[in-house]
């Protein structure tokens, strides 16, 4: 068996390395190769990865030493492209989208500087029901209040029917009721007046009563008979017939000046055509 003995040249050449190693650590630390003792306490992190890397093989240093300035980069492109990542991702997600809640029309309003009118008026009593007056030989003769469409034959249940043996031949029991009108039973035409059973407003009617035939009577004429006077419209003559019926009539023709709406000079026109 063949032996090789160390060559006395490397072996030579392995001590000058060494020596000299240790000569650069003496020059750099004077404690080293001096026999002096070097102090013992707590290495700090710098001195513990400088012993690490001592003791690491120089093509491990070389390719994995990194600086920590470098790594303090590194981690910060990280942490931001993350972030951008995470922003781009919550970003993209779909979303509900809710429909706008209709809005009802919006009522117009008044110009700018309009004067606001008078509030429409209400329904009056006397649009809600007849009042209609019911008087001759009847059991309960007097002011009746009828449903609106009421007939002559209601106003006569209403005011107890006719007494016996009283001739209602000349009643229309089938006419449509006005409101204000005067049914009399069991009487002849009154003068100047229309027969009873015929509406008011039957043509000449009014004409007669303003012409040869006389005055119109307040008590007894119609809303067509007093809106046929001259002078006076139907809401002059609805007020004339609310007189009448909140007073119990007409005593003279000077109660029509406590009328709402007759004045002095309309009650002089008026003075000549009418009667009680």
């Amino acid at each position: 068996m063949t032996s090789f003995a160390p060559s006395p040249t490397r072996t030579v050449t392995t001590l000058d390395l060494g020596l000299g190693s240790l000569r650069d650590r003496a020059a750099a630390d004077p404690g080293v190769g001096s026999g002096a003792a070097r102090p013992r306490g707590r290495l700090g992190l710098s001195g513990v990865m400088a012993a690490l890397g001592d003791r690491l093989p120089l093509w491990v240093r070389l390719r994995c030493g990194i600086a920590p300035r470098t790594l303090a980069a590194l981690t910060a492109v990280l942490v931001a492209a993350v972030a951008l990542g995470a922003y781009h991702f919550w970003a993209g997600r779909p979303r509900t989208v809710r429909a706008p809640a209709r809005e009802g029309p919006v009522a117009a309003s008044p110009p700018v500087g309009a004067v606001p009118g008078p509030p429409a008026p209400g329904p009056s009593p006397s649009a809600r029901s007849l009042v209609v007056d019911v008087t001759g030989k009847v059991r309960r003769p007097g002011v009746q209040r009828l449903p609106p469409g009421s007939r002559v034959e209601d106003a006569l249940e209403a005011a107890g029917g006719a007494r016996p043996g009283v001739d209602t031949a000349g009643l229309n029991r089938a006419r449509v009721l006005m409101d204000g009108e005067l049914i009399v039973v069991g009487a002849g035409p009154a003068p100047g007046g229309p027969a009873p059973g015929v509406p008011a407003s039957a043509p000449g009617a009014a004409a007669g009563l303003t012409g040869a035939a006389g005055p119109v009577s307040l008590n007894s004429a119609t809303l067509e008979q007093l809106d046929a006077l001259p002078g006076v419209g139907p809401v002059l003559a609805q007020h004339i017939l609310e007189y009448r019926t909140q007073h119990g009539g007409f005593r003279s023709v000077s109660d029509l000046r406590h009328v709402n709406g007759i004045g002095a000079r309309r009650f002089t026109d008026l003075k000549p055509l009418v009667q009680p």
